[in-house]
Parts: structure tokens; C-alpha cells; sequence
């Protein structure tokens, strides 16, 4: 069961997520290492792999607000986690759904570091509390482009089921 790894406040942006002075590095294979490079016990523990894939980030309201930068979701991406926040910020949102970072949008989440969460088709179930919040759907386009790991496989997939 995927554990919260880190629970964070409102207004979470783009640069504490991925800070700008790393812009230089854009590479998705190369952004993983910067991911909360300002929260240095916690960079150091993704970068150390402490974490087991499909762990969770817990936001607030407007989480990935601020600039575009796709590095935001690229890094989050690369150490295989997900985000559940209770409102995300429109253009982080859809980079996410661009990369294939799974975000998932809960408006009355409660959840603390450590809590199990379960994922389900339309609520975010809290194992260790009990309670179950319901979750914004995305629609079917964009989740079935965040489903199939982002824009690039997804569209893949389509051109070659058509071939």
C-alpha cells in the first residue's frame, strides 16, 4: 500500500519543486537528482532511493503554481512517485498529463507522512484513518494520456493500433 511521503502546505511551486537555478538541466533523465533540492533531507532520501515506487506526495491547495516549467513534473516523475493534492494549478496539471506523472486532485483530503493511501477509480481512501474523500475526475481524454504513462505514449499507442 503507497505511503504519504511527504505532506506540504498551499502554494507549493514550481520552484521549490524543481528550482530554477537547475534550469540548465532539462533532461528527463537528469532532473530526478534537483527534485525539492531545497529540502535537503528529502532530496537526499529520493536521490537515496528511501522511498518505494508509486509513494505519494500529499499537497495542498494549488500545488505546482508559479512558472511552466515541465522539470516541475519531470522530476517527480523520475523517482516514480505520485501527487495527491487538493487543487492543483492549471499549467502544472497539464504537464503532468503530458508526462504521464500521475496527480490526482482530492478537495478534502486528509492525509499525514506516514498514512497508507489507496487509490480508487473516484475516491482517495485513507488506510490508516479510515476515511475515504472523494477525487476530481479528470476527463476521459486527459486521464487516459496520464494513464498511458503521458502525450508521447499515448499517442504512440494510437498510431500503432491503427497501423
Amino acid at each position: 500500500m503507497p505511503k504519504v511521503i511527504l505532506k506540504l502546505e498551499n502554494d507549493i511551486s514550481t520552484d521549490d519543486i524543481y528550482p530554477g537555478r537547475f534550469m540548465a538541466t532539462v533532461l528527463p533523465a537528469e532532473t530526478p537528482q534537483f527534485a525539492f533540492f531545497d529540502r535537503t533531507d528529502f532530496n537526499a532520501s529520493l536521490n537515496a532511493k528511501a522511498f518505494p515506487p508509486g509513494s505519494i506526495i500529499v499537497g495542498g491547495e494549488n500545488f505546482g503554481c508559479g512558472s511552466s516549467r515541465e522539470q516541475a513534473c519531470s522530476t517527480l516523475k523520475g523517482h516514480d512517485v505520485a501527487v495527491v493534492a487538493r487543487s492543483v494549478a492549471r499549467i502544472f496539471l497539464q504537464n503532468s498529463i503530458n508526462l504521464g506523472l500521475r496527480v490526482v486532485i482530492c478537495p478534502g483530503l486528509e492525509a499525514g507522512e506516514g498514512d497508507e493511501l489507496e487509490i480508487t477509480a473516484d475516491q482517495v481512501l485513507n488506510r490508516t484513518t479510515g476515511r475515504a474523500f472523494d477525487q476530481v475526475q479528470l476527463p476521459a481524454a486527459r486521464k487516459g494520456i496520464m494513464d498511458a504513462g503521458g502525450l508521447i505514449p499515448y499517442t504512440r499507442a494510437r498510431l500503432m493500433a491503427k497501423a
